[in-house]
């Protein structure tokens, strides 16, 4: 898999770099054929009246789809975290419906030979 990263209205850091890479690594235990992970984490501005709001966003690359997920936090590291759980939920729906189409296409190959 190929995981791309990018920093909007902040500096990139190895720490936030590392631990953005091992977030989208574990995704592969849920759907092992992501081809492609584009990850931007950042800054929305810098003239919040609430503090500063990080966001993350991950657009994953799977076969036929492309998911696409953004988080907003008062803590990058936790907006990352909410994107990597949003993106679990997503992936098993899409393995999901996977595997309803594979079964349906036996069953209808199973009743063309009965």
């Amino acid at each position: 898999m190929i995981i791309n990263t990018k920093a909007t209205n902040m500096d990139m850091t190895d720490s936030i770099r590392n631990y953005v890479e091992e977030k989208v690594n574990s995704l592969l235990k849920y759907f092992d054929n992501i081809q492609q992970a584009d990850v931007d984490v950042g800054l929305h501005s810098q003239h919040h009246q609430k503090g500063k709001i990080y966001y993350a966003e991950i657009n994953l690359h799977v076969p036929g789809k492309i998911l696409r997920v953004t988080k907003d936090a008062e803590d990058l590291y936790k907006a990352i975290d909410k994107v990597k759980d949003h993106l679990k939920v997503e992936l098993e729906k899409v393995k999901g419906k996977m595997r309803g189409i594979d079964k349906q296409a036996l069953r209808d190959q199973k009743s063309y030979q009965g």
